[in-house]
């Protein structure tokens, strides 16, 4: 069976990029079409095959693919599939728009809905002069995103917040799959904690609902030892309203991300995720977290028994919830059993699954 993977763009560190790792594993042949390519901020990237669209070409794109939205349909139904048996497109935005012939089987991992179109419109378009002068492009995006949403034969959800979504938006029905967690704590790092919290998450403007600000300014509140791994174009921004407790890492490697795991005393997780692949993580190395009471958080934790869910994404609803946590304890192989539903194996196992049951 040849196999061909799609990929929105080719030009970060997530989640969903784990996502493409696991699979590449399944099917080391498969190349991997998108629509830009950024060598130099994705170098996880360097063992596929990648085939960016036309799009690679116009000017900043690799790196500011935000500045050309309304050509991302154009640059995804410009790929031609004819020659493969199966494509899977692991998406958020434009690559589940391919088009391919009866005789590919298309399967969507779809990560969520468009979020700036749908579920987090408000949070991207808070504007209302912007909202009003984007509004042609917005449209335009909707009615074609509608369409792409019916080219797959087959969406998987990645989890039940997203199932919602993809019915709410696109009127299917999709089973779920939760994506794996593969950080390993495979050189036994100690589990004596620190006196640390940790935070790990993309710092950027194209991922509002994340809401990372909000760590930050109760642990510069209450003086709270806070860690911060990640980067993005809103890393200065952060610095400045960050307080002396708060320290931010940057981008690190796995081995250090572990570290870090290994010795925080709890992961804050303040954002409405569509899954949140660090809070599985961080319960692999007997972290409990903190995270707000929406999303994919509520699929992975389970209040007082892996961690803390506050109801209200607040200040005041985040500081409650850490003195909660100050007067709770957890049981650190509690956490790691709870870690274990979204390990690698799992995934690929039901993939495979997946994909014998459709073909």
């Amino acid at each position: 069976m040849k196999v061909a993977l799609v990929y929105d763009r080719v030009n970060k560190w997530g989640g969903a990029e784990r996502v493409l790792l696991a699979l590449r594993d399944l099917f080391p042949d498969a190349p991997l079409f998108t629509s830009v390519y950024n060598p130099s901020s994705a170098p996880w990237a360097k063992g596929f095959k990648v085939i960016s669209s036309p799009a690679q070409r116009l000017p900043l794109a690799p790196t500011s693919h935000e500045l050309y939205p309304y050509l991302m349909p154009l640059a995804f139904e410009s790929f031609d599939f004819d020659g493969f048996d199966l494509v899977i497109s692991v998406t958020s935005e434009a690559a589940k728009g391919i088009i391919t012939k009866p005789k590919t089987l298309h399967i969507c991992y779809c990560l969520t809905p468009t979020r700036y179109l749908w579920s987090g419109y408000g949070d991207y378009f808070q504007n209302p002069l912007f909202r009003v002068l984007v509004a042609p492009v917005v449209s335009y995006l909707r009615k074609w995103d509608l369409i792409a949403s019916t080219r797959p034969d087959h969406m998987i959800a990645i989890s039940e917040e997203v199932q919602k979504r993809i019915r709410r938006y696109y009127g299917r029905e999709a089973p779920i799959i939760y994506p794996p967690a593969q950080l390993e704590n495979r050189e036994g790092y100690q589990t004596d904690r620190d006196e640390y919290f940790l935070v790990v998450s993309r710092l950027s403007r194209q991922t509002p609902y994340k809401r990372v600000e909000l760590a930050i300014d109760v642990a510069t509140q209450m003086h709270l030892p806070l860690r911060v791994v990640g980067d993005g174009n809103l890393k200065a921004a952060l610095r400045m309203r960050a307080g002396p407790s708060v320290i931010f890492l940057g981008s690190v490697s796995d081995r250090e991300l572990a570290r870090q795991y290994a010795g925080a005393r709890a992961l804050i997780f303040p954002g409405k995720e569509d899954f949140g692949l660090v809070m599985v993580e961080a319960q692999k190395f007997g972290i409990p977290v903190i995270a707000y009471d929406r999303g994919g958080a509520t699929e992975i934790i389970t209040h007082g028994k892996t961690g803390v869910l506050f109801p209200s994404q607040s200040r005041k609803g985040l500081k409650e919830a850490i003195e909660q946590f100050k007067t709770m304890q957890f049981k650190a192989a509690d956490l790691r059993k709870n870690a274990k539903r979204f390990d690698l194996t799992t995934f690929q196992k039901q993939f495979l699954a997946f994909i014998e049951q459709s073909v």
